[in-house]
């Protein structure tokens, strides 16, 4: 199955490529391929929080897939800036904490705010941050040459942009201690025996398996997509009985759709035939 119709682009950055496609689906790519897609610059930062903040406002959208152009889905920290202390990385350690309150951090808020989901087609090494930004997505599918790298200790650094809250909350603590405190690097394999990823796929059938995935998902009923997305992120951060209240809530407005009287509908003419 290839990609379904792309119908146009409601962004096109020199930065960030973004395409709708038909069933609504939307493609996210990072596009600096010759710095193997960085996202500490704040110019490429802007480009991908102000593509994310048009796909929360798009109606029509019931999946996004984000990837990244040529062989790397992102690098992570430019670390030249950081040895020049330039961009985001110069100051006063209170000016670089501002900058990281400014800039990269603002990718998780804009991440945690998208009500549909979000599918990461890991195309090649997603460095640091770039290995944050796929930990954002609900879903991972990976390519055999993407590699996982939460590398920030060998550089003397933390996850600035929140990768640890990700990871244990994907991993548990105990592994994501594991890599985070070794700052070690996980190659597809590895990747899918911890279920870092749900998949790993030849290169060249990356983006047609994450289409797939994604095509599943927007042919279901669109309200209850997003309603289901909200309950799974509740899980880890609400008491049962004030979760089990927001169930029963969304479940009486689910029971009203029309999507759900349709389903029956068809379900009872099928017993009936």
């Amino acid at each position: 199955m290839g990609p379904p119709h792309r119908k146009g682009r409601i962004m096109n950055d020199e930065l960030v490529l973004f395409e709708t496609h038909d069933a609504g689906v939307g493609v996210l790519t990072l596009n600096d391929p010759s710095r193997r897609n960085p996202v500490s610059d704040v110019a490429m930062v802007e480009a991908i929080v102000s593509a994310l903040q048009r796909v929360s406002l798009d109606p029509e959208l019931r999946v996004l897939i984000i990837t990244g152009a040529g062989s790397a889905f992102s690098s992570g920290g430019d670390v030249r800036q950081m040895q020049a202390k330039e961009g985001m990385f110069a100051g006063e350690p209170h000016q670089v904490a501002r900058a990281y309150t400014d800039t990269v951090q603002r990718i998780p808020i804009a991440m945690e705010q998208l009500t549909i989901p979000v599918i990461a087609a890991v195309n090649g090494p997603a460095m640091g941050a770039g290995c944050d930004i796929a930990l954002m997505c609900d879903l991972r599918i990976a390519s055999t040459s993407a590699i996982f790298g939460e590398v920030f200790v060998k550089l003397g650094l933390v996850s600035g942009d929140g990768g640890g809250w990700f990871m244990t909350r994907l991993l548990g603590y105990q592994r994501a201690a594991e890599i985070s405190l070794r700052g070690r690097s996980i190659r597809a394999p590895e990747a899918l025996e911890l279920g870092l990823v749900l998949e790993v796929v030849e290169d060249a059938d990356l983006m047609t398996r994450a289409t797939e995935f994604a095509l599943d998902i927007s042919q279901q009923p669109a309200a209850a997509v997003r309603m289901t997305k909200q309950l799974l992120k509740m899980a880890a951060r609400t008491e049962l009985k004030d979760y089990l209240a927001t169930c029963a809530a969304m479940q009486a407005v689910a029971h009203e759709s029309a999507e759900h009287m349709a389903a029956l509908d068809s379900i009872v003419s099928a017993k009936r035939s």
